[in-house]
C-alpha cells in the first residue's frame, strides 16, 4: 500500500511543473481546465479531435492533458491538486474517497462489463476460476480489476484469502503473466485484448454477472463547483464523442490505433467492448458504487468505509 502511495504521488508530482492555477483570479471562467485521460476510451478521440480545445480557447480557457497508466494514481494528481478532470473505472475513486480526497462524480459511460476480464496463460491447465485457489494472480491495486477480481472469486465459492493477490501495474503485470511468475492476471481493456491478440491469453471469466464496469469521469470538487459550466462544456463535447463512436465502431479503433501506439486488431477487439453515451450519475449509479466500497471496505483494502454519496455533484444535469 505505500509503494502504491508513493507511486501515485510521484506521478503527481512529475506533472506539476509550474502549474496555473486552475481557477481565474477574477470572474467564474478557469484559466486552464487539466484533464487526466487514461491509453483508451472517450477522452483519448476527444483530445486529438481537439473539439474541447477549440471550444474552451474561445471562452480563453487553455486545456492542459495528461496520460496516466491507470485510475488511483490520476485521482491523486486531482487530490494533490494537479489535475481537475479525469476518467476513471468504478474502484479508483472509492479508494480516493477513503484517503480523503475531495472528488465529485460528474458523469459516466454505460456498463462495460466484458471490456475487463480473469485471465489465463494461452496453455494454462486452469480451466476455472475456483482452481485458483492457492494460485498467484496479478491485478492493479485500486482498479476496476481489482473489484473484478473479488467478485469473480466470491463468484466461484472462494475467499479472497484463498488467493495470492499480486499488486502490480499493468506494464508490470504483463511481463509477470508473460514470465509464468503469475498464474492469472485481472485486466482491462486495452491490455486484455493486447493480452489476448498478442500472448494468446485465455479468458477464464469477464465481468458479466459479476460487475457494472462504469467508465467514470470525477473532479476536484472545488473545480466543479466554481465553475459548473465549464464541466458541462466537458460533458456535452464527451456526448458528441460517444454519439460518434457508437456509430462507427470500426473508425474508433482506426483512429485510436496510432494514438495509443497499439495495433489495429487489438484495437478493433477492444472497441467491440467499449460502450458509449456519458450520462449524469444518478442516485442509482452511486448505489451499485456504494456496494463496490462496501467489497473494499469488508475486506478491509481500504482504511475506512466509505459513503459514496458524499461524492455526488449538486450541479449534475439530471
Amino acid at each position: 500500500k505505500r509503494i502504491l502511495q508513493a507511486a501515485a504521488f510521484a506521478v503527481a508530482a512529475a506533472i506539476i511543473t509550474n502549474p496555473v492555477q486552475a481557477q481565474s483570479t477574477g470572474g467564474s471562467v478557469p484559466k486552464e481546465l487539466r484533464i487526466g485521460y487514461q491509453k483508451y476510451g472517450t477522452l483519448v478521440i476527444l483530445k486529438a479531435r481537439g473539439t474541447l480545445d477549440k471550444r474552451l480557447a474561445e471562452k480563453g480557457v487553455n486545456v492542459k492533458w495528461t496520460e496516466f497508466p491507470f485510475g488511483p494514481p490520476l485521482l491523486e494528481a486531482i487530490n494533490v491538486g494537479s489535475l481537475d478532470v479525469g476518467t476513471v473505472g468504478e474502484a479508483p475513486p472509492i479508494f480516493a474517497q477513503a484517503a480523503g480526497a475531495d472528488l465529485v462524480y460528474v458523469g459516466n459511460e454505460p456498463p462495460a462489463p466484458t471490456a475487463e476480464a480473469l485471465v489465463v496463460p494461452k496453455d494454462s491447465q486452469i480451466k476455472s476460476v475456483a482452481e485458483l485457489k492457492g494460485r498467484k494472480i496479478a491485478v492493479a491495486k485500486g482498479s476496476n480489476a481489482n473489484y473484478l477480481l473479488i467478485k469473480l472469486i466470491e463468484k466461484a465459492g472462494l475467499k479472497f484469502s484463498d488467493v495470492s493477490v499480486v499488486y502490480l501495474a499493468p506494464a508490470d503485470a504483463r511481463a509477470a503473466f508473460e514470465s509464468g511468475r503469475v498464474d492469472a492476471w485481472s485486466i482491462w481493456d486495452p491490455f486484455l485484448a493486447a493480452a489476448e491478440k498478442q500472448l494468446g491469453a485465455r479468458v477464464l471469466a469477464d465481468g458479466r454477472g459479476a460487475v457494472a464496469n462504469h467508465q467514470f469521469y470525477l473532479a476536484a470538487r472545488s473545480f466543479a463547483e466554481k465553475h459548473p459550466e465549464i464541466i458541462h462544456i466537458l460533458l456535452d463535447e464527451i456526448a458528441k464523442v460517444d454519439q460518434w463512436g457508437k456509430q462507427n465502431p470500426k473508425e474508433v479503433a482506426k483512429f485510436i490505433a496510432p494514438l495509443i501506439g497499439i495495433e489495429l486488431p487489438i484495437a478493433e477487439l477492444a472497441a467491440q467492448r467499449l460502450t458509449y453515451g456519458v450520462k449524469p450519475v444518478t442516485d442509482e449509479v452511486l448505489a451499485q458504487q456504494q456496494k463496490v466500497a462496501d467489497a473494499f471496505a469488508e475486506l478491509k483494502l481500504v482504511p475506512k468505509p466509505v459513503r459514496v454519496a458524499d461524492a455526488a455533484w449538486k450541479n449534475s444535469r439530471k
